[in-house]
């Protein structure tokens, strides 16, 4: 890598990049520990879903205080499948927000359910549940508040409003491992869907969990996530009797494998070490990057009642202060070999959902400022601080390089 220099010029003015090698943006921490673990099930030659997956299941909803955990393919479908087990279809509405992975939307939108669209919290990007009270209609079936980056959203609010109105309130939580809302883990009550894809703070490769508390929902989940079988394989073959496994709905093919369950398992063990190693890297960028002209900072709280995941840090840039647009600064440290990101650019403004939405240019202003203005810095587990104050060194520079 390059010598560090404030008077450097940057990469993309002709200077030699920072990083020599790619930056990746949420790389993967893994070791022998989790090779040894994937092995393990491969010597095993039951790699499909069975008791790695039970196990992952009992070990995370032991670490999120839940009564239940079921493992799922993605979160996407687990968001589908929780949405599918509570009945939600054509003629209802969902809402949620547009600063989030299209996956959000997806998942309604596969049910036949329409989604209806509130604007964010300026502060947190998350969902404002005052605004999305205004969109509650005698449809609404189900509010998606998503914590966004790994910040809680306003449980409370959302919960009031759920029971005022008789409304689902299903949480992606697919950056929210392992926050903490009132002193509690996400996931500890009502429903929520995590994500264990390649960058999250625990990864499967792919992978998801629906945690809930009813036997019930919990039940159908387990059902519907394999075709709508009444038993799955591995309880089948485990049995010395003859099991036969009856289609008693119409389900889907939503289920985890034991070889990414096995990863995972490891991963828990590991997510205190994770954890301390993403909360330096920010505490680098919180101090390298504290008072540049024209770049928000995020919030992230860090207390006994509201923890953030630490999932992404995620900065606003005004083009104005900055010197130089989002995009700019993005192509600017793309240069450096620094692979930063965009989180995210708001739904309704992709091509499919402005004509599936229909929604008019300004209808959601805050979302619309933020899909313009945010860019996440790199932030995993797999990071040094050396990293992380070389990015944050890049970022002055191009602050000083556009400020000419």
């Amino acid at each position: 890598m390059a010598t560090p220099s404030d008077l450097a010029q940057p990469a993309i003015a002709g200077g030699e990049p920072l990083f020599d090698q790619l930056l990746v943006f949420g790389q993967p921490a893994l070791g022998e520990e989790e090779v040894e673990a994937v092995s393990e099930v491969i010597r095993s030659r039951w790699i499909g879903q069975g008791p790695k997956c039970a196990e992952f299941e009992e070990r995370f909803a032991e670490l999120v205080g839940a009564r239940h955990a079921v493992s799922v393919s993605s979160c996407t479908a687990g968001m589908h499948l929780a949405l599918a087990a509570l009945g939600i279809g054509p003629g209802d509405e969902v809402i949620t927000t547009s600063l989030t992975f299209v996956a959000t939307l997806n998942a309604v939108l596969h049910t036949g359910a329409e989604v209806v669209l509130a604007d964010v919290d300026p502060e947190t990007y998350a969902l404002d549940p005052r605004l999305a009270a205004e969109k509650v209609t005698e449809r609404t079936k189900a509010i998606m508040p998503v914590h966004f980056a790994g910040h809680p959203v306003d449980l409370d609010a959302f919960r009031a409003l759920g029971e005022e109105h008789g409304l689902a309130i299903v949480e992606d939580a697919a950056h929210a491992l392992p926050a903490l809302y009132g002193g509690e883990p996400i996931g500890r009550r009502g429903i929520a869907c995590f994500s264990f894809y390649a960058n999250k703070n625990v990864t499967t490769a792919e992978g998801g969990m629906v945690t809930c508390e009813d036997d019930e929902l919990a039940e159908r989940l387990e059902v519907l996530r394999l075709h709508g079988l009444s038993r799955d394989a591995w309880k089948r073959f485990r049995s010395k009797k003859v099991v036969y496994s009856d289609a008693i709905e119409l389900g889907f093919k939503y289920n985890l494998t034991d070889l990414q369950a096995a990863l995972g398992l490891v991963q828990l063990r590991r997510l205190d070490e994770f954890m301390d190693v993403r909360r330096r890297i920010c505490a680098v960028y919180d101090e390298e990057l504290a008072g540049v002209p024209g770049l928000r900072l995020p919030v992230r709280p860090w207390t006994d009642e509201l923890r953030h995941a630490h999932h992404l840090y995620i900065v606003e840039v005004d083009p104005e202060e900055f010197g130089c647009d989002r995009d700019e600064l993005l192509a600017g440290l793309r240069a450096e070999n620094i692979g930063a990101g965009i989180h995210y650019r708001a739904a309704h403004l992709h091509p499919y959902y402005r004509r599936t939405l229909d929604l008019p240019d300004g209808a959601l202003p805050v979302a619309e400022r933020l899909s313009a203005q945010v860019l996440s810095l790199p932030l995993s587990a797999a990071m040094t601080e050396e990293d992380a104050a070389r990015v944050a060194l890049a970022v002055r520079r191009l602050h000083a390089h556009h400020r000419r």
